[in-house]
């Protein structure tokens, strides 16, 4: 039998400063103890800068961990959403564990969910809340994108041409519009598109693909 603590944070800002790694090590340390587990040290699994939507055997440590993991062995975690954020992989990943005979404790649970049916019924049910604040927290960030994108603040990303960012806004750039209503009418007056973008480069030194100039003119 063997017994193995995971501990995760979702970014490599959270690994150094926010939930801290130690922290979880500390619970798992302290809960093995009140159970009579060993723990050696090369057992325990740290997932650093890896995000809960990630499948737990998809993840490079927790992937690895799931592959070994055979009869009789203990693995714990300090909270629920260390190991998921989605309640499909949650329940696949704890019945194909139940199958192969491995004890899976969450600290906050209260302990084992594979061997106790109202620590399972829990586990479900916390899987689903998971899941669910996950999808709200998603559904809230593009709101305020949204909201954001309706006032004209920049959301980031490459500025297209003709704009400049000002403060929080996106703004025209006079410059580069003067340039666009040039090109526009050098359109209307039948040059090609790569005569225009030949025109950009040479005048103005600004090298533009034709396929970008069509999206300008």
């Amino acid at each position: 039998m063997a017994v193995y603590g995971y501990v995760r944070v979702s970014t490599l800002q959270q690994a150094n400063e926010g939930e801290s790694l130690e922290t979880q090590l500390k619970q798992i340390q302290s809960y093995g103890v009140l159970k009579g587990y060993k723990i050696p040290d090369e057992n325990y699994v740290t997932e650093r800068g890896v995000s809960g939507s990630i499948e737990f055997e998809k993840r490079p440590y927790g992937g690895a961990l799931f592959s070994r993991l055979q009869s009789g062995d203990v693995l714990i975690f300090s909270k629920l959403d260390r190991a998921f954020r989605n309640t499909r992989n949650a329940l696949n990943t704890l019945h194909e564990l139940k199958l192969r005979g491995v004890s899976v404790h969450f600290i906050d649970l209260g302990g084992d969910v594979t061997n106790d049916g109202i620590g399972s019924v829990i586990f479900t049910i916390l899987s689903a809340f998971a899941t669910f604040e996950r999808e709200r927290i998603a559904t809230r960030i593009r709101e305020v994108k949204q909201l954001q994108k309706s006032e004209g603040k920049f959301l980031g990303g490459p500025t297209r041409f003709g704009y400049q960012v000002v403060g929080e806004k996106l703004e025209k750039n006079i410059n580069e519009q003067k340039i666009i209503r040039e090109m526009k009418d050098m359109k209307r007056r039948g040059m090609s598109l790569r005569r225009i973008s030949y025109w950009l480069d040479k005048v103005h030194g600004i090298q533009m693909a034709h396929s970008t100039v069509s999206t300008l003119v």
